[in-house]
């Protein structure tokens, strides 16, 4: 089976600088599940880099959109670069920066990152599944499940275990900027939910969580569909 996952920044590269043990633990778990027959299309997020390179630059001048845009785009190239590094054997050589490019591939591994001012790599992830007419989206993010609000500013905020694209985007609003930090962005989710497509937020540290949720067995993470 193919499976399209999105792997967030801060996961790759934390506040706290490159998480070496994450990027073992992904590689070892993706070379076992290529060694079981699956496939992968990756994408690489910006995370805190990203967001690390928009507050420098915005505090030496004001930034335009599409400028901060591209320095978040670069960042996921870069970690990008670095997931193809640990998957090397089993990797594409190129690193997909255009989701709506014919490719052609006998690798088990493909890694993509971001694309144009506008789209954060959720929405290539999504571009990516009707591409490849897969009907789901792993979403690996440095939470367990997606919460009615802010956990981090309401201490009454409640995991949410299914919830539909409607009432998914009441809370992560309508519209994108830089930077923005949600399980799943505005635009993607828009586009997600016209193609009537799932995406499952799940921690992506758990590994054996991960692994449960794509065997079909019981996890923790929220579903998001229609």
């Amino acid at each position: 089976m193919t499976y399209i996952i999105s792997v967030g920044g801060s996961l790759i590269v934390p506040a706290e600088g490159i998480d070496a043990k994450f990027l073992s633990d992904f590689s070892l778990f993706i070379n076992k599940q290529v060694q079981q027959g699956n496939k992968f299309l990756i994408v690489a997020g910006g995370g805190v880099t990203a967001r690390q390179y928009v507050k420098a630059a915005n505090q030496v001048q004001k930034i335009p959109i599409e400028e901060q845009d591209w320095l978040g785009i670069h960042a996921t190239r870069l970690n990008a670069h670095l997931l193809k590094t640990v998957l090397l054997d089993i990797a594409h050589p190129e690193i997909i920066t255009n989701p709506e490019k014919n490719l052609i591939s006998q690798s088990s591994v493909i890694i993509a990152s971001g694309y144009r001012p506008g789209y954060s790599t959720d929405y290539v992830a999504v571009l990516l599944a009707k591409k490849y007419k897969t009907d789901i989206i792993i979403n690996l993010s440095n939470i367990d499940q997606v919460y009615d609000q802010d956990p981090k500013k309401f201490s009454q905020a409640k995991k949410i275990k299914e919830i539909s694209w409607t009432e998914f985007r009441k809370i992560i609003g309508y519209q994108w900027k830089p930077g923005l930090n949600t399980p799943f962005d505005p635009i993607a989710s828009a586009l997600a939910e016209k193609l009537k497509l799932k995406v499952v937020v799940i921690n992506g540290k758990n590994i054996k969580n991960i692994e449960n949720c794509l065997d079909g067995k019981k996890y923790i993470g929220s579903l998001i569909c229609n």
